[in-house]
Order: C-alpha cells, then structure tokens, then sequence
C-alpha cells in the first residue's frame, strides 16, 4: 500500500520553520565568533600584532650629526665636517617594479600619483645631474646593495628622497676637513675609519665633537615600496659643538717653518717650538717639524702624528739651572751677585765636574754662573740645598707632573724621589741630568718666574660653542705660587743678564728686553743599544723683560754637528719677535739688567 506524500516513514512530517531557526543560529553564532576574533585583533589587538606588523614595515634612515668644528683663538677653522650622501639601490627591488605611487603637488594639493619607473629615473638622473642611461646601467642587476652616486648634498638628498624611486634610498656619511693643512695637524689630531677621534683634539674631545645622531622613519609595503600616506617620522640630528683652542693659527704657521728649517739646516731628528702667553698659560703656538695634514695622516711616519712637546720627555740640561737659582734665592741661600770661587774642575764626594769651556780658577757670581752655563759653580752653590730640598723645588716647579691640557700621551717625566738618587745624581739634578721633562713642563716652569713667581697651569682649550652660538669658557685652573715677587724678579735679572753681559748674546731682540737661558743634554738611544746617541739641544727665554708677555722654548733632538757650533738663538728670536709683532707688545722701555758675570 503507497504511502501518504508529506509524512516521513515511521514518523511525524519534518518542520521546515524548525530547520530555518537552526540554521539562522548556527550562522548568528559564527558570525559572533568571527566578528569577535576581529574585534580583538582591530580593536583590542592584545597581542600588539597591529604593533608588531607595523614596526615589519618601518625602514629607518640615519640623519648623522654634524660634527662641531675645531677652531683657533680667533675662530678661524682649523677643523670642520660636511654632511654627504650615499645614494644606495636595491637593484632587485627597482627593476621588479614598472610603476609606483607617491604624493605628489597638483595644483597646490597633496595628491597620490602613478609615476612609471622611467618617470622617476629620469626624474633621479636629472636631480643628481646624472647622465639618464648612467643611472639606468646602475640600478639595473641582481644586487641588493649597489652605491648609484656618492657625496650628495643635503639638499639634493631631500630632493631624491620625495622622488621615492622604488628601490633607492639614501646613507648619510660625514666628511670631515682640514682647511689649513698641516697647520697644528698634530694638535687637531684626525679620524679613523667610522668617524671616531684617533689623534690629538679630535681623540680627546670626541664625544663633545660629535654629537647626536638623528634618523628618518617611513613604511613599506609588502613589495618592499614605500606607502605614500604611511608613517613619515624624523628626528632631527643634535650637532655636536665647536671647540675652540688658544692656538693662533698664523703664529702656528711661522713656528713650523722655522723649527722645520732649523731641524733640516742641523740634520736634526726632530724639533720643537713652544710659545705660551705669561698672563694667561695660553699655549698660542705648538710647532713641531714634519707636522701631519690631517686630510691624510698616512703621508707622515706615525711617530711624527703626535705632539712632541708633551710627548717627548728628556733630560732637560742647564735650563734646570734657572730652578737652582730660584730655590736658591728662595730659601736665602744666595742672591744673584753672591761669589764663588770656581776651580777648573769642581770635586765633592767623590764626584767630579767640569764645564763645557777649559777655564782656570774663576771668581764667579750666581748670575755669572747661570749666564756662562757653569756646571761646577751650579754644583758649588746647589750643594747649600739638602737633597729634600732640592727634589721639592723641582716638584714645585711642576717636574714630574704632567701637565694637563686636552691632549693624548701627555708625559709625566721622571723625577725619582730623594732617597733613591745615587752619590751622582744628587747634584747633576741641580743642571738638568737624572731627571727628565716635556717641553712643555720646562715652559710651565719658566711662565711661573716670568709672571712674578705665579705657576698658571698651561691652557690649549679655550671654550666649547654650542650649534646655537652659545659660549663655556674652559675655566682656568687654581694659580699657584711657587716663589716670591722678589725670588722671581731676581732670577729674571739673571736671565736677562745671561743675554747682556753672558753666553746668550744671540737671543737679544732689537727693541726688547730679553731673558733666556740654553740647555744641552746627551740623548739616549732609543734603537735598543747602550749609552747615549746624539744631544737634545734647547733654548728657552721670555719678552719684554720690562712685563713678560711671552716664553719661547725651542729644542733640537741629536742635531748633526759639534754641539758647541749649534745655537737656537735665530730660531728663538725669529719667533719671539714674531709673537711679539703678532700681539702688538709694545717694545721696551726700561734699562735692562746687567748684572756682572765676574766677582771682583
């Protein structure tokens, strides 16, 4: 028997509005689940993957910082850099690419624009003046990293960077030049590889030299194109700030070409030339011979890239007998006229010495000992000192103790305590040997008497000038004094003597009053062997003797020769009389000292 259409087999007729409910509710709830998966993912996102997909898409450019200048004492540039741009391409990424959007003005609006790939190489080789096949050649190829064009402008950089060629970005570089050459190469000092200070001022003031680096951050796409309306951030560059030395550029100049010509006159190993402000400690000049430029150090031997005058410690000879003298008359054991009878070789615990001329016994006063450079009168009169007393006044003179003024390798000397001198070297402490000193501690020693006993700590760093202009002096350090105005002023009579009535007629200067003294030391060798190799020949002295303004000190290492024909009397006069003209000093008015060499 046919069963009745409408009813199912053993049951009661399915419910089609039972089935449509079902249904709706199994979309409604999917449709829940989905809508709130992404609810959390768009809304909440607390899994920070909007955060993290964006950070995929961020590039990031660095906007180095311009390195501060370094200037000399009347702001002229001794030292400056240049921000330049590597334009770079990757080749794969450009020539995947026919065609890409950017935003562009149209009719004084932002609009986004289709540019096709040759539009924007012809619009690239036209902004970097570039032939158009050129810059085809160079972005076409397989390489990730290709360099298209180097040294480009800051203002070309902006230009290609707004023409946003697929592909092409740009690597800022800094380039750092040295206006004057070799002109205090030593003292700037130069830069390594990176752009980090390797020498002199640029080594030691390094961080304050170069700043803050800034950055440009943009979006890609998937492609690897940048998205025209996507996150555009930059972070301008901090510049790092001026340093501003007390050297005087032009003086600088004149120091080198003379200690240049006088090392190649005498076939000298290397020499140097100080000149230090007596009012101020300024250094305004610090010459060494065979000096490096800066703009390629490699060109000089590395031993001659630094700055000799604080680097070089030796024994400085007779220009120590000025601190004799002054230690002397300190502590009331002589006065430039007292006398002593000097004998043609002067023996004392077993110790001989003699003197650089053959004489026979001489009646000889303190000045006359000093201003004929006599080691036996020196040995005669600095014997009134104990041994403690003699390793104080050379500590207070500052031996021993390197100076600090803003520069690498600064030496400290040696200065070995009292108690370990031997039966020699307890007197020949007293004309310079067994003890050993920069240039530039002998000039410090030298500035204190010429400023009337006040010791002022050398200065090369003037002040630091912010990129808005904005000026910190270097403070100067505490003044010290090491003698009396009346120990001082003696000891300039004696000096000043030694060059009217003494030895040191070659330093006198038309017009000027002068005080100096010599100093002659055997060198030891430094290839390994024994003994000693040649001389270290010096001259140091101050102007007017009226007010001291300057000290020079010039110093020849193993000139060839007799020592007794080599004098640094021109050098030092051809360059006191240049600082003097230099700083407008007026010349001199007063009488100058003579005080007799002879007792009667």
């Amino acid at each position: 028997m046919a069963q009745k259409t409408g009813k199912a087999l053993g049951g009661k007729a399915p419910n089609p509005t039972r089935r449509l409910r079902l249904g709706l509710g199994v979309m409604l709830s999917l449709l829940l689940v989905v809508g709130g998966k992404l609810f959390l993912v768009q809304g909440l996102d607390v899994g920070g993957m909007a955060e993290a997909a964006l950070n995929k898409r961020m590039t990031e450019t660095v906007l180095p910082a311009e390195r501060g200048s370094i200037l000399d004492a009347n702001g002229t540039v001794l030292a400056n850099s240049v921000i330049r741009y590597n334009v770079v391409v990757d080749q794969q990424l450009n020539t995947k690419t026919e065609s890409y959007r950017r935003l562009d003005t149209v009719d004084g609006k932002e609009k986004l624009v289709e540019v096709s790939r040759d539009q924007g190489l012809t619009e690239l080789a036209a902004v970097l003046g570039m032939d158009k096949d050129a810059i085809v050649k160079a972005v076409t190829g397989e390489s990730r990293y290709y360099i298209v064009a180097k040294d480009v402008k800051p203002d070309v950089e902006d230009r290609i960077s707004k023409l946003q060629v697929p592909g092409i970005v740009t690597e800022g570089v800094s380039k750092r030049v040295y206006p004057n050459g070799s002109v205090a190469g030593g003292v700037i000092g130069f830069l390594q590889e990176g752009g980090s200070g390797q020498a002199g001022i640029e080594q030691t003031q390094d961080s304050i030299l170069k700043g803050s680096d800034g950055k440009r951050l943009f979006e890609i796409g998937a492609d690897g194109l940048r998205i025209p309306v996507g996150v555009d951030e930059l972070t301008e560059p901090e510049d790092g700030k001026n340093v501003k030395l007390t050297i005087n550029s032009d003086l600088q100049y004149f120091a080198q070409q003379a200690i240049q010509s006088q090392a190649d006159k005498l076939s000298a190993e290397w020499g140097v030339i100080i000149v230090m402000d007596v009012k101020t400690g300024n250094l305004v000049a610090m010459a060494d011979t065979n000096s490096p430029d800066p703009n390629n150090p490699g060109l000089v031997a590395a031993k001659d890239r630094g700055v000799r005058a604080v680097t070089a410690a030796y024994e400085p000879g007779s220009v120590e007998k000025m601190l004799t003298a002054a230690a002397l008359i300190e502590e009331g054991k002589a006065n430039p006229l007292s006398e002593y009878t000097l004998p043609p070789s002067y023996t004392v615990n077993g110790q001989t010495f003699t003197d650089s001329f053959s004489h026979g016994t001489e009646k000889r006063t303190l000045a006359g000992i000093l201003g004929y450079s006599m080691n036996t009168g020196t040995v005669m009169a600095g014997q009134a000192l104990t041994k403690e007393q003699r390793y104080d006044w050379l500590k207070r003179f500052g031996i021993g103790q390197a100076p600090d003024i803003g520069l690498p390798a600064t030496a400290s000397g040696i200065l070995t305590p009292a108690d370990q001198w031997d039966g020699r070297q307890e007197f020949t402490v007293l004309f310079g040997q067994g003890v050993s000193q920069s240039t530039l501690q002998t000039v410090r020693a030298f500035q204190s008497i010429a400023n009337n006993g006040v010791m002022l700590q050398p200065r090369l760093i003037d002040s630091y000038i912010s990129p808005d202009g904005t000026e910190e002096k270097v403070p100067a350090a505490e003044p010290t004094r090491v003698v009396s105005d009346s120990t001082a002023e003696q000891v300039q009579d004696i000096l000043e003597s030694a060059v009217t009535e003494g030895q040191i007629k070659d330093a006198a200067i038309d017009g000027y009053r002068v005080g100096a003294k010599t100093g002659t030391s055997e060198s030891p060798c430094d290839d390994g062997k024994s003994g000693f190799c040649g001389y270290t020949a010096s001259m140091v002295g101050m102007a007017p003797m009226d007010d001291p303004r300057f000290i020079v000190e010039v110093v020849l290492q193993r000139p060839k020769g007799s020592i007794y024909g080599i004098t640094n009397g021109p050098v030092f006069r051809s360059v006191m009389s240049q600082a003097l003209r230099t700083y407008n000093v007026q010349p001199s008015t007063g009488e100058p000292a003579r005080l007799p060499q002879f007792a009667k």
